[in-house]
């Protein structure tokens, strides 16, 4: 090509699948540092509990392979596991209910859904231990509603019953915060032209409901309610305040475990802590997984 024409050519424009492939490098690219030192925390740690726990990495005495720290609380691993299970999965039922039905509240846009919206604002920043104290005074049978309704003596065991209800409604009630703002957050940009088009063809509210706003609102439920059950899964603080002494949530079995003054103590709670992990993670894969089955996500 002649030196005049060089100089006067013009760079060809990228096309938009050029725009979202150099946008998408440049994303992964900024992204690079951030993931490799939560990856270096993460799995650097992950895999010194896992060590831990199968006693290479001892505390004292020499490092040997065994399994001894998952079998010396065999059965009330298996029953701190089974409770875990069935408070985290009950507390994230109830959440996504609540939430998904605060979410609708919040579409309205009335002043009742303004409200919804506002106290579901107040409540994310609130921790979870303050939540427990909380739901402990509220709730036990020396609390401010047994003294209100004057039922002291025939208030039901919600703090520390058999059926820790009390740790249920607390994990329920400020969960259902998340997924309500997050529902909410996936409705506001998606379903208004659904919706009146649906309206439009005669749909009623139930039919829209569930052809129009659930599944446009599914994959934001999944993504919150499987972040909701990680969080009930492993944390600790609520089912140890509002929760009985036995058996134990998982959680609190290992931090009991890790503060004990025998120092035998710390592979065991490293089994419970990767136990814990495991479940969690196979909870994580399992959502995944039902994401790709929904068209809208793909």
């Amino acid at each position: 090509m002649p030196a005049a024409e060089v100089l006067t050519a013009r760079p060809r424009p990228l096309t938009a699948a050029g725009h979202g492939r150099k946008a998408r490098v440049l994303g992964a690219l900024l992204a690079v540092p951030a993931v490799l030192l939560v990856a270096f925390v993460v799995v650097g740690g992950s895999a010194m509990v896992a060590a831990q726990s199968l006693g290479l990495m001892p505390l004292v005495g020499r490092p040997e392979l065994s399994t001894a720290a998952y079998t010396a609380h065999g059965g009330d691993l298996l029953v701190g596991a089974g409770l875990s299970l069935a408070i985290a999965g009950a507390s994230t039922v109830l959440a996504c209910l609540i939430g998904f039905t605060a979410a609708l509240i919040m579409m309205q846009g009335r002043w009742c859904g303004k409200l919804v919206a506002a106290m579901s604002s107040l409540s994310i920043p609130v921790p979870h231990i303050v939540g427990a104290a909380t739901a402990g005074l509220l709730l036990a049978d020396s609390g401010l509603l047994a003294r209100v309704f004057g039922a002291a003596e025939r208030w039901p065991d919600i703090v520390g019953g058999q059926w820790w209800l009390a740790v249920i409604f607390e994990y329920a009630w400020k969960e259902s915060a998340f997924v309500g703002l997050v529902v909410a957050g996936t409705l506001a940009t998606r379903s208004v032209d659904y919706e009146e088009t649906a309206a439009l063809l005669g749909a009623g509210r139930l039919r829209r409901l569930r052809h129009v706003l659930l599944p446009l609102s599914l994959p934001a439920l999944i993504i919150s309610g499987t972040i909701a059950f990680i969080y009930s899964f492993g944390s600790y603080e609520v089912a140890w305040l509002l929760g009985r002494p036995y058996p134990e949530p998982l959680p609190v079995m290992a931090l009991r475990l890790y503060n004990s003054v025998t120092l035998t103590s710390r592979p065991e709670a490293a089994a419970v802590a990767v136990v814990t992990a495991v479940v969690s993670l196979s909870a994580a894969l399992a959502a995944l997984a039902c994401l790709r089955k929904i068209p809208l996500w793909r």
